[in-house]
């Protein structure tokens, strides 16, 4: 199928100046603290996971969007959209979202019952927010990307702030095991998720901009510099903005790649 031409173009060139950008992801790749520093940045909007199907009805609430009983109503979601808006802008020119695969199908419903069309998701995205950027985030090695996505489901920690403090999830992280079975099956599904978005991008001749965790999560500022100048806004803005997250990886998420590396017999090296 022939997809129309929506990747991002250089400024300078005739295509419309950005006004959105998507941070297309898998988790546990480093979209967190990106979407942090992008919000503290103070020009990029607001980004978040606004399309995730369990926490609609808790944005919902929180923007004061109406809930009816059937929260697939057009009017739910035309007045979701518009409040998505403003919380993704956040008293910016340009609107911030961040998207995991899992949750592209249920983005694309909710566009078009709120456009009252029936677009791919592409064109959805630009009718709703504007000119778009896509920033394709991932990371090289998913087995260290499945340990910290194993651990983070079994402690019930999710992000530790800068201070050292707990940013997300559980005060006191619940006890961890090795689990080679698991460690497999989300190794696999976080492939399949990351070579979707490739995909996806190709289908649409979208030319995203690049992020790689081990590139970014060494020097984040460098990378929100290269975001800010994706989006025509001022590089130098980075130079200003606190690094909110800190990493969590240790001994114990080496020791289970190393293990899972040598249980697969180098086959878990695989991108």
């Amino acid at each position: 199928m022939h997809w129309p031409d929506i990747r991002w173009r250089p400024a300078g060139t005739v295509r419309s100046p950005v006004t959105s950008y998507v941070l297309c992801g898998t988790p546990r790749s480093g979209s967190t603290l990106l979407c942090g520093m992008l919000a503290a940045s103070g020009v990029a909007g607001r980004p978040n996971s606004y399309f995730r199907p369990e926490d609609v009805v808790d944005w919902a609430a929180a923007w004061g969007v109406p809930q009816p009983h059937d929260l697939n109503s057009a009017d739910f979601e035309c007045a979701y959209l518009e409040a998505m808006r403003r919380e993704g802008r956040a008293g910016t020119g340009v609107f911030g979202l961040r998207l995991m695969w899992d949750s592209v199908a249920e983005a694309g419903r909710r566009l078009n019952r709120a456009l009252g069309a029936d677009r791919d998701i592409g064109q959805a995205i630009e009718a709703a927010f504007g000119p778009t950027l896509y920033v394709h985030v991932s990371r090289k090695d998913k087995v260290a990307q499945a340990v910290s996505l194993v651990r983070a489901e079994q402690s019930g920690f999710w992000h530790l702030a800068a201070d050292g403090t707990v940013l997300e999830g559980e005060e006191t992280p619940r006890p961890v095991s090795y689990d080679r079975a698991r460690l497999g099956e989300v190794t696999e599904r976080l492939r399949t998720d990351d070579a979707a978005w490739v995909a996806f991008f190709q289908e649409r001749r979208i030319r995203p901009l690049r992020l790689v965790y081990e590139t970014a999560s060494a020097d984040p500022i460098a990378a929100l510099a290269k975001v800010l100048a994706a989006l025509g806004l001022d590089p130098e803005l980075a130079r200003h903005v606190a690094v909110p997250t800190a990493r969590m990886a240790d001994e114990v998420s080496r020791e289970w790649t190393q293990r899972f590396h040598k249980e697969s017999g180098g086959r878990g090296a695989r991108v």
